[in-house]
């Protein structure tokens, strides 16, 4: 009896403490990728196919802006990220390189409701043939816009900083590249644009509001997911390290972590499939504010990460299986009020 009551105050009191809230389904969409927020009520939305469009959220109306953008869908490619910020608008896409080879690319143009036309900033070397692990997503600090690039399926790819696929770049806003990037001070081998080196399919990447840090989240191979910082000059590893993972015929890879390379956050093995991140500041879920929102493919979850202390980092499913996989995730800049992208629609959370 005295086990049956314990269990039931632990129930009642875990209950207490969780946060309750309602899903709700926006609109259908056809594969969505990215998003970010035009203003209160309009979200610019990339759809892989190739696809720009502009949803209005109080009206739930859709509209289509024409692009320039030599996009090419292929496998795990397509239109990707898409960020906005003072009427400016970048973009990461899997470009058509000509003789079947693509990069992940970025441009940027200036913001029309109509047509925007873009120029290109960035775009990974070498272009290769293959349908795997673009990446990619974008974060702006300051005068630096930060994204990942994929592996491709590479593996090994990612140890040469004279290749950009396996790496974290960073560019200014408008494509020049900072001189104190690692090239610049102690990376003389590194291409110009490397900030980081070392990941395999990194899908989520932002900025924190509370500590202005970049963070990440990257797809292990079987298992070795993770969540980290990005840091730089360093290297986390891939394919020397498996962070748990092995390969998919069951193979090992290498040790979760040795000394020498960057150690993320948090792992999953088995893995979840991590995707689009954020670090939650807003009013609608005010007691989430400062932990790490991480999304998932596989999985089809949000999961709550309290990171501050690094030796005991705290999680939590908030939900799982109730939207899909789920692409992106984007904080409203007013309310607070969360929006996921999962693979055919637009949803709402909040407080129940």
């Amino acid at each position: 009896m005295i086990k049956i009551f314990l269990v039931i105050i632990i129930f009642f009191c875990s209950n207490l403490n969780a946060t309750e809230f309602n899903l709700k389904k926006i609109l259908n969409l056809n594969e969505p990728w990215g998003s970010s927020f035009i203003n209160e009520n309009e979200l610019l939305i990339t759809e892989k196919s190739g696809i720009i469009k502009i949803v209005n959220l109080k009206k739930k109306e859709i509209s289509i802006i024409d692009h320039n953008l030599n996009v090419l869908e292929y496998g795990q490619g397509g239109l990707l990220d898409i960020l906005y910020k003072d009427n400016v608008v970048w973009v990461s896409y899997t470009e058509d390189r000509g003789n079947y080879k693509t990069s992940t690319s970025i441009a940027r143009g200036d913001f029309n409701k109509e047509k925007i036309e873009f120029n290109n900033l960035f775009q990974a070397y070498p272009p290769i043939d293959s349908p795997y692990h673009f990446g990619s997503r974008m974060a702006i600090k300051d005068d630096y816009l930060f994204a990942s690039v994929g592996e491709r399926g590479q593996g090994m790819i990612a140890q040469d900083a004279s290749k950009h696929p396996g790496s974290i770049i960073r560019i200014h806003l408008d494509g020049k590249i900072p001189k104190d990037n690692p090239k610049f001070l102690n990376k003389k081998d590194w291409l110009p644009e490397i900030f980081q080196i070392g990941v395999r399919n990194p899908q989520g990447l932002t900025l924190s509001p509370f500590d202005q840090k970049i963070y990440i989240s990257n797809h292990g191979a079987k298992g070795g997911d993770w969540f980290g910082e990005v840091k730089k000059g360093e290297n986390y590893g891939w394919k020397i390290l498996g962070w748990g993972g092995t390969n998919y015929s069951g193979t090992k890879i290498g040790p979760k972590w040795k000394p020498g390379f960057t150690k993320a956050i948090k792992y999953w093995v088995p893995s979840i499939a991590t995707s689009a991140i954020t670090i939650y500041k807003g009013e609608e879920f005010e007691e989430w504010n400062g932990y790490a929102l991480i999304t998932s493919l596989k999985d089809m979850s949000l999961r709550k990460l309290d990171f501050n202390t690094l030796k005991n980092v705290e999680e939590e499913i908030i939900f799982q299986r109730k939207i899909g996989r789920i692409r992106d995730i984007q904080v409203h800049p007013k309310n607070g009020k969360i929006y996921f992208l999962s693979k055919d629609s637009l949803w709402i959370m909040e407080k129940g």
